[in-house]
């Protein structure tokens, strides 16, 4: 198996950086540690495309057929090298040396593979026999597309019986700009009752990365839309976990790069507040 050579940081997520297929480490901002990275796309296949995703050569489809022995072997491998060896202090930055979660992700939407609930009931088993299981969390980072099949239901039920949760991807509030930002033909309403779905089977967050367009912030009224979003779906009765809110911290890889770029920090904590005046908790990575 091949290693890093070099510090894991916040931005650099490297998929390969363990020299695997399925598994690769993160230092995550949002986790604030460790993050297990499993990739269920090592096809770098999505059903979205993201003008800010840093997945070089995104193509679109799903996932592939999983090689589940395979990922439980590297499961069992690289949480032994974290736990057992000198992995942490030649990778990984002081302040960030514990594992705080597994986070099923990677290169693509991961609920589009076939064995989610598969792929679930796998990293549980390894987590158990790291003596890791109820320590950690389990992360599921989507954007819902696929909640209405069977073996994703599943896995999300699985999870939340083992500290899982849910950061459920919205960037926006108008089928319009859902589109522009998401590079996919989604109305609102729809992405109200995939939440809702996702929401009512594993703790849910909602996961929004902010930008400037060309230099320009964020339209007044977007941004309404957005917060309007958020208060709908409260209204409803979807139980949140609250807000991980998130700029650029990494160059996109799309074609629509050029367009994208940080927003200052100003804006982003003015964002905050308008998100915690809805009565929801936020956690911001700028």
């Amino acid at each position: 198996m091949g290693t890093t050579k070099q510090m894991l940081s916040t931005d650099n997520h490297d998929r390969n950086a363990a020299g695997m297929t399925y598994v690769y480490p993160v230092v995550s901002r949002r986790a604030g540690g460790v993050s297990i990275g499993v990739n269920l796309n090592p096809n770098n296949a999505c059903n979205w495309h993201c003008v800010y995703c840093q997945v070089p050569n995104l193509q679109h489809g799903s996932a592939p057929k999983i090689d589940i022995p395979l990922l439980n072997n590297e499961l069992e491998v690289f949480i032994n090298k974290l736990l057992c060896s000198d992995y942490m202090q030649k990778h990984v930055p002081e302040n960030c040396r514990r594992v705080c979660d597994v986070a099923i992700s990677g290169n693509g939407e991961p609920t589009s593979c076939k064995q989610f609930d598969t792929v679930v009931e796998t990293i549980i088993a390894c987590l158990r026999e790291a003596g890791l299981l109820g320590d950690i969390n389990i992360v599921l980072i989507t954007n819902g597309s696929y909640v209405h099949r069977p073996a994703v239901v599943c896995g999300l039920d699985v999870m939340a019986a083992h500290r899982g949760q849910v950061w459920f991807k919205v960037d926006a509030g108008t089928d319009a700009q859902i589109s522009h930002i998401n590079g996919v033909n989604l109305g609102v309403d729809r992405m109200l009752e995939q939440l809702k779905t996702v929401a009512e089977h594993c703790p849910t967050w909602i996961q929004t990365c902010m930008f400037a367009w060309d230099g320009r912030e964020p339209e007044a009224a977007d941004v309404q839309a957005y917060l309007a979003f958020l208060q709908h779906a409260l209204q409803q009765g979807i139980e949140l976990q609250g807000v991980l809110l998130y700029g650029i911290a990494r160059p996109s890889m799309q074609p629509e790069a050029e367009h994208v770029s940080a927003l200052p920090e100003n804006w982003m904590l003015e964002m905050q507040q308008g998100i915690e005046a809805l009565g929801l908790k936020v956690r911001l990575s700028l």
